[in-house]
């Protein structure tokens, strides 16, 4: 695997509240690991939910020698959503924060993934699929049949999830398994790229030519020159089945 991770404060906030981790080698069970978080709350909340879930999740997964990976993410979520629930109530500066999360692990040629929020993950092979289901209130309206997705109503009101670790006393995330393919590319991404850069557009830039680090700051950069409005967090690996050689 090649992987490239980065993450951007954007033009139009004081504070990054996007954390990402990323690990090519073991944690405790799982032979790698990627996780990128969205924090929200206030001054202090968000980029202290986005680390404290992170960081909680690594230190949990690798104490955990179980190899069911559904299984330890779901304890990991389940684990983290009760910490940061429990301080955003002890502490008055940490009042109502919480973070998206989206994580991802590939063993044996199969990509598992667990989500909460709009946060995302996307395989991009042929054209590019959205592998996560965003937990917000325009894609339920959307499933509902009540709005068209990308329309002016979509759009106004996209940032409200409906989902979040940390802001309720129990949280459940989605889980997804995809079987990959030689040369796929998977893309973990904040919503400050995928508001700002279009479907069509990370696929254009990711099937392009250059580096995956090329490629990866592209798309930073393309967010920022698209108005910035958030901070911005990917990880871009590219997976290749015939070896085992990881390398960043």
């Amino acid at each position: 695997m090649q992987i490239q991770a980065l993450t951007d404060i954007g033009r139009k906030r004081q504070v990054n509240q996007d954390y990402i981790f990323q690990s090519i080698g073991p944690v405790g069970a799982f032979p790698n690991l990627f996780i990128l978080a969205d924090g929200m709350g206030g001054h202090k909340g968000g980029d202290f939910a986005s680390k404290y879930l992170t960081e909680t999740m690594v230190g949990f997964i690798s104490r955990t020698q179980t190899r069911d990976i559904i299984k330890v993410l779901r304890s990991a979520v389940r684990m983290s959503n009760t910490l940061i629930y429990e301080k955003s109530h002890s502490d008055p500066e940490l009042c109502g924060m919480g973070s998206t999360l989206v994580a991802a692990v590939i063993e044996d040629g199969v990509l598992t993934a667990a989500n909460v929020g709009d946060s995302r993950l996307y395989i991009i092979r042929d054209g590019i699929t959205q592998v996560t289901r965003d937990h917000s209130y325009v894609e339920e309206q959307v499933l509902a049949g009540r709005m068209v997705r990308y329309s002016e109503e979509y759009n106004k009101k996209k940032n409200i999830i409906t989902r979040a670790v940390g802001t309720d006393e129990s949280v459940e995330a989605d889980y997804f398994e995809v079987d990959l393919l030689k040369n796929d590319h998977i893309l973990l991404c904040s919503d400050g790229l995928t508001n700002m850069v279009d479907d069509d557009t990370i696929l254009a830039v990711i099937s392009g030519h250059g580096s995956l680090q090329y490629k990866a700051r592209t798309l930073i950069d393309a967010a920022n020159e698209n108005g910035g409005n958030d901070n911005i967090a990917l990880i871009l690996i590219k997976y290749d089945a015939e070896d085992g050689d990881t390398y960043v």
